[in-house]
C-alpha cells in the first residue's frame, strides 16, 4: 500500500519485434510501430529515447488539464516542445528540457503557480527528475496570438 492508503497504480505495455518486421509496442488499446533497429538507417519511426521524451510532454499536458480543473486555471491552447541530451559513455540522458506553451489570459502569478503544479505533481516528471535534470519554462501567449508576459 503507498501512504495514502491505496494500492499504487500498475501500467503494462507488451512490445514484440522480429529481425525483418520491426518492433511494435502495445500501449493501452493501441499499437505503436517504433524503430528499434540497431544497424540500419533510421525510419523515421520513433525510438526509445523519442518515446521518453514523448513521455515527458504528455506528462505536463496531463498534468496541466489536471491543474486547469483544480486551480482552475484557463487556456485555449498548449503545445509543448521536449529536447532530451544524452551522453555516450556511460549512455545515458543527462538533461531534458521543455517548453509550454499556453494561449492564455492568466496572470503571470498564476502562470507561476501552474508550473510549480506541473513540477511538483507529474509521475513521469519526477520520475525522470530523479534520475537526470529536467527543467523548462512556460511561454504565455495573449489569446489575440500577440506574445505576452
Amino acid at each position: 500500500m503507498s501512504p495514502t492508503g491505496r494500492a499504487p497504480t500498475s501500467y503494462r505495455v507488451r512490445a514484440r519485434t522480429t529481425p525483418t518486421d520491426g518492433t511494435l509496442v502495445e500501449a493501452a488499446d493501441r499499437s505503436i510501430p517504433v524503430d528499434a533497429s540497431w544497424d540500419r538507417p533510421p525510419s523515421g519511426l520513433p525510438g526509445p529515447a523519442d518515446l521518453l521524451a514523448s513521455a515527458l510532454a504528455a506528462c505536463l499536458l496531463k498534468n496541466l488539464n489536471r491543474s486547469a480543473r483544480l486551480l482552475p486555471f484557463r487556456y485555449s491552447s498548449a503545445e509543448v516542445e521536449v529536447t532530451a541530451r544524452r551522453q555516450d559513455t556511460p549512455p545515458r540522458f543527462t538533461a531534458l528540457t521543455y517548453e509550454l506553451r499556453l494561449v492564455t489570459d492568466e496572470p503571470q502569478r498564476r502562470i507561476d503557480l501552474l508550473h510549480r503544479n506541473l513540477r511538483g505533481f507529474g509521475t513521469v516528471y519526477n520520475t525522470l527528475a530523479s534520475a537526470c535534470d529536467v527543467g523548462g519554462r512556460i511561454v504565455a501567449v495573449a489569446p489575440s496570438g500577440a506574445e505576452g508576459r
